[in-house]
């Protein structure tokens, strides 16, 4: 392929014209960076620059860095590890404190690393990506820092009692690593190695083991994925007593095969077990237990276990060749399970039914699973608990809605199941949420399906059409959407007088896999019509009218509300597009697209791109056609889905006579597009502006 030009023999219909952007896709590319400059400029002039906007991102700043805010932690060892960031320390500190002073009013934190002054001191912008810590003692951890944000983190080990880095210790420069501790002196990595050691979709495809004190090029390999595959996999299960090693092939995103790596023979003798499960389940491991979540049916033995399923079996027995289990969820017509968490003994399932979750726990007791409910929320809201460490059976809980600040509840299941948990943290309210309500409503899309949405709006909103209202909706990858307290949403839209909603669409995982396969590959489509009927079963409820009616979305969010834009813009006032993919004729060749096939399509076969080429915007555009204003969002720093595509699509669009297309790219911040709480604050006080601009006057 050259200059973008894409051409097949097989068929006169797949040959494209020469892309007159393909320049843009060059990331750091001069020419690309000085185009997205001038446009950031020139997006920040119109929306940026007024006292309105300094109001709403000074108000927004505020929420985002209030002292109240719940300090979320991580149990290692003694102590209790918070990622903090604030006004003071806005790429954060890294601190930790006992439980004791945790549940206090006032905790006593201790700083474990300032990556304000790390940043400071060696010259580079560091964002933290986490800490892997070294079970049981927890004296080791494998911190990763981001130079910009971007997936890409250098690795370095730290030393958590001289709170110190490890010189000699486990480094790595930055890249698309993956590590997890075998013990103190051993680790799995999957980084890269050098020529053909990543797969074309940019991940590391060889697993090695890597001894302490020798240099990385001695690390031993134990398994490598093919070119092709999306990456190599590798699980350490590092529970004692049932400590297990996982190697593997991500075939891609939804299917992969899985070998247990025997470590009882000799290291010349190892050998690799096949984990003989779907290649698209989930599988974990939870102490003598072997956990699948079916993403399709499953017939083994005499038995047929449906889609979206959780089954149990003993792993020992499993690999001996038993193949009897236990279901411990099956779905309904309007149930699906969203997740599940372990304690020691007990597994908390969190059911969700028409997007509303509950929780129940589960443990077995003589061959059989009893089960019961845990926890209370109210209508429309969310509840949350997992197991704050598989050594006890203690447990965080968060109850929060729309218009509900987040509570944290401390309990134990066992001997005190029963006896209600404790509030140990309530989260601050951002808003007045008095005069607001949340409805839930359905919507017909084109072949009848029933899709669900939210909406939160004024108690005294007037059904005129006139009420400005955004339509946020992703639909893709099995991700729901579920209630969550919606913050500085409050502040930066409701209490602007705006209607806020958002459409639970297919493609994503509201009801399980089915839901999500109903809108794969060739059946894209759907999750473009379901979202349309929500924007136009709001015109119909006159909740809103199409002048007042802005779609939003990120990522494969920003996909969807890219084709909005293309298919469907006689129903929109605006659209905000945030860090998207838009040209799906070249989206495997942009940074990680490859590893996204399975979700969209392979648009190098051609009897796949006569579909693709349906849902792609870049594609798509027509100068004739009458587009309404739109917000393209993306980073330079975004190694995931690259900055490319928002270039792109807004350069095509103006060289096309297009009329407000704006642009504003950020430099750190990755697939988030924001590095810290500042940058966080000004982006969505940019889209307050630019949504009200159109929508509200």
């Amino acid at each position: 392929m050259s200059s973008g030009t894409f051409t097949s023999s097989n068929s006169e219909d797949f040959q494209q014209a020469a892309d007159d952007f393909v320049w843009l896709e060059e990331i750091n590319g001069e020419t690309a960076v000085d185009w997205a400059i001038q446009q950031s400029q020139q997006t920040r002039r119109e929306f940026a620059e007024s006292d309105r906007f300094e109001t709403i991102r000074s108000d927004v700043f505020d929420c985002l860095n209030a002292s109240t805010q719940i300090p979320m932690v991580n149990k290692c060892g003694h102590y209790f590890y918070n990622f903090w960031q604030d006004e003071k320390n806005p790429r954060g500190l890294l601190r930790r404190t006992s439980f004791a002073s945790y549940r206090t009013e006032s905790p006593v934190w201790e700083t474990v690393l300032d990556i304000d002054a790390l940043g400071a001191a060696e010259g580079t912008d560091w964002v933290y990506h986490g800490i892997q810590t070294l079970a049981p003692e927890y004296r080791r951890g494998l911190l990763h820092l981001s130079p910009d944000g971007g997936d890409a983190s250098a690795i370095r080990e730290f030393d958590l009692t001289t709170l110190s880095f490890v010189e000699d210790g486990f480094n790595l420069p930055s890249a698309k690593s993956r590590v997890t501790w075998i013990d103190h002196d051993r680790l799995f990595i999957a980084t890269d190695f050098g020529p053909g050691s990543m797969t074309t979709s940019g991940y590391p495809r060889i697993a090695k083991i890597w001894q302490r004190g020798t240099p990385l090029e001695s690390a031993i390999t134990q398994f490598s994925a093919e070119p092709t595959d999306m990456s190599v996999m590798i699980v350490r299960d590092d529970t004692p007593g049932y400590e297990r090693n996982f190697v593997g092939r991500t075939l891609d995103f939804y299917h992969r095969e899985v070998f247990l790596l025997d470590e009882t023979q000799q290291e010349q003798e190892k050998k690799l077990l096949p984990l003989e499960i779907p290649q698209d389940a989930r599988f974990s491991t939870w102490r003598q237990w072997l956990l699948l979540s079916l993403s399709s049916e499953w017939t083994v033995g005499e038995e047929t276990y449906s889609s979206g399923s959780l089954l149990v079996t003993e792993f020992d027995r499993f690999m001996a060749g038993d193949r009897k289990f236990k279901t411990l969820f099956t779905p309904g017509e309007t149930t699906t399970l969203s997740n599940f968490s372990m304690t020691r003994d007990y597994l908390i399932l969190s059911i969700m039914d028409n997007v509303v979750n509950r929780l129940e726990v589960l443990k077995s007791e003589a061959g059989l699973w009893t089960r019961q409910g845990l926890g209370d929320a109210p209508e429309l809201s969310k509840i949350s608990a997992s197991g704050i460490d598989e050594d006890t059976n203690e447990y965080f809980m968060t109850v929060t809605g729309f218009l509900q600040p987040t509570s944290l509840y401390y309990g134990v299941l066992g001997e005190q199941h029963g006896k209600a948990a404790e509030i140990i943290k309530q989260a601050p309210s951002y808003f007045d949420a008095s005069k607001y309500q949340v409805a839930q409503h359905f919507a017909a899309s084109d072949d009848g399906t029933a899709v669900p949405y939210f909406a939160i709006s004024a108690k005294d909103m007037v059904l005129d059409g006139s009420n400005p209202t955004l339509l946020y909706g992703y639909g893709g990858f099995q991700v729901s959407l579920d209630p969550y307290y919606l913050g500085v949403t409050g502040t930066a839209w409701l209490e602007r007088g705006g209607v806020f909603v958002i459409a639970n669409i297919r493609g994503g995982g509201e009801f399980g896999p089915r839901w999500h396969q109903a809108a794969l590959k060739e059946k894209r489509l759907r999750a473009y019509e379901d979202f349309s009927s929500v924007a136009k079963d709001l015109i119909t409820r006159k909740i809103t009218s199409a002048a007042h009616l802005a779609a939003q979305g990120g990522s494969n969010g920003g996909l969807l509300v890219g084709n909005m834009l293309t298919l469907y813009p006689e129903l929109f006032g605006a659209i905000v597009c945030e860090v998207p993919l838009l040209d799906m004729l070249r989206y495997t060749q942009i940074s990680a697209g490859a590893s996204w096939i399975a979700e969209y399509g392979d648009p190098q076969k051609p009897e796949e791109w006569a579909f693709i080429k349906a849902f792609s915007p870049y594609q798509n555009i027509d100068p004739l056609k009458t587009y309404p204003p739109v917000l393209f969002t993306t980073a330079t720093s975004d190694d995931r889905v690259g900055p490319g595509h928002a270039r792109k699509m807004a350069a095509k669009m103006q060289q096309s006579g297009i009329e407000n297309v704006y642009f504003y790219e950020n430099t750190e911040g990755g697939h988030s597009a924001a590095a810290d709480k500042a940058q966080n604050a000004f982006k969505r006080a940019l889209v307050s502006e630019f949504l009200w601009r159109y929508l509200g006057e």
